[in-house]
């Protein structure tokens, strides 16, 4: 009689293509059950069929636009009533490039929606489990934008919606991250740079000319950083001491800004 199937569990959003497709590939070989979340059922369909086949994976497909209030709230439902969830990746998104006096209001509210309020929400939704499991893990992906908000529009992109949400994410899953020392519960958010997809495709930008990591190296990126223990990955950063760095500055201004008087250059001249 063979033993009962034990697999643990990992849910990834925006899995239909790119980033979170690779995730959830490479998840499927490590031994992991999927459950598959994004807004093409036909594509999700395709990767379960595919992942049952070539991996031996348990694979849902629960397709659910994240910006509606209902679908989320589906999405939630199955994350906290899940005991075996091991794994949430939150990757879903979209950008939405254009300077911001042009940005559509709409816009901006699916933006927040799916780089915001749903990476917040679905994390809340797993993480009391898992501390009560006392393991799991959550990997959300941002962008290096998240990081670019002192930088003009050009080269780059107009994007302060964007990027402002994925900065969001970054100071979010860092703070989740510092709460959760010594639950067994892991979180980490990862900033790649340009990736080869669809992602810019679709907005109408040819990159095809300009080198772009794989899918396959993010996600390889960040699972060897997640087994190491490292909140913050950046997979195309040889020098991780500029990381701490960037936080040992960002502390700095912190401490020392945290006082009752104005700065010198604040103050009245007499």
């Amino acid at each position: 009689m063979s033993s009962p199937r034990s697999r643990p569990r990992a849910l990834v959003t925006g899995a239909s293509s790119g980033i979170g497709r690779s995730y959830a590939e490479r998840l499927a070989r490590d031994g992991y059950d999927l459950v598959l979340v994004a807004r093409r059922r036909e594509r999700l369909e395709d990767l379960a069929e595919q992942l049952r086949r070539e991996a031996d994976a348990h694979a849902e497909a629960l397709p659910a636009d994240l910006t509606n209030a209902a679908d989320l709230a589906r999405v939630e439902a199955r994350i906290s009533g899940d005991e075996s969830l091991a794994l949430l990746i939150n990757n879903a998104g979209f950008g939405s490039y254009g300077p911001f006096v042009q940005v559509e209001p709409g816009a901006v509210d699916h933006l927040i929606g799916i780089h915001v309020r749903a990476v917040a929400r679905l994390t809340r939704a797993a993480v009391p489990g898992m501390v009560r499991r006392g393991a799991g893990g959550v990997i959300n992906v941002a962008s290096l934008l998240a990081l670019s908000g002192s930088m003009p529009p050009n080269p780059l992109p107009h994007r302060s919606v964007y990027a402002g949400a994925k900065a969001f994410i970054v100071t979010f899953t860092q703070a989740v991250a510092g709460e959760l020392v010594g639950t067994g519960v892991r979180v980490q958010v990862c900033l790649p740079g340009l990736v080869a997809t669809e992602f810019h495709t679709v907005q109408g930008m040819d990159l095809s000319r300009i080198p772009r990591m794989t899918a396959a190296d993010v996600v390889a990126a960040s699972l060897a950083a997640f087994a190491q223990g490292e909140v913050t990955c950046i997979p195309g950063l040889d020098d991780a001491s500029l990381v701490e760095r960037l936080a040992e500055a960002q502390r700095a201004v912190l401490m020392s800004a945290n006082r009752p008087t104005l700065a010198r250059r604040y103050q009245p001249i007499n």
